[in-house]
């Protein structure tokens, strides 16, 4: 199997999606924001100083996904049809699950998109606490869903 972002000489390009048919495509993705037990009562009771950490930080996970293509150098601009980011208050972590799932008719998937909603979601989460948290740990970004295109239908385990 090549990477199909470098050509014969090995230079990083933007791959040539031009000859690929336009198909339905969706990818979802999830990763988790750990913080304190003390900062996890302040998002949960909405304490927190900057606002509703929970809207904010799904107003940006969308925002993130829609700007993926200025962040991640080599991605295709696409025409994204929904993003949907959730964020689940979990005691048990402590912390936030966040979730987000993109979809598109395109000739390209949207997985870079739906990672990069959960990133910037969880980027916001620390940023909208930090003051009394600055230990909380962002981890578990992966892709759960990618349906559509010619490599077919990817589930995590």
């Amino acid at each position: 199997m090549s990477l199909t972002h470098f050509d014969a000489q090995g230079h990083a390009h933007m791959v040539d999606v031009g000859d690929k048919p336009v198909t339905d495509r969706i990818a979802t993705a999830t990763g988790w924001v750990r913080m304190a037990a003390e900062t996890y009562a302040i998002v949960s009771e909405g304490r927190a100083k900057k606002g509703d950490v929970l809207s904010v930080a799904r107003l940006a996970g969308i925002m993130g996904a829609k700007k993926t293509p200025d962040l991640i150098p080599l991605c295709h601009p696409l025409p994204v049809t929904k993003v949907a980011v959730d964020l689940t208050l979990d005691p048990d972590l402590p912390g936030v699950r966040v979730t987000a799932t993109v979809k598109t008719s395109g000739q390209t998937g949207v997985e870079m998109e739906a990672l990069t909603a959960v990133s910037v979601a969880g980027l916001t989460v620390y940023d909208m606490v930090k003051a009394v948290d600055k230990g909380m740990e962002i981890g578990g970004v992966h892709v759960t869903l990618k349906d559509g295109g010619k490599s077919g239908r990817y589930e995590a385990p």
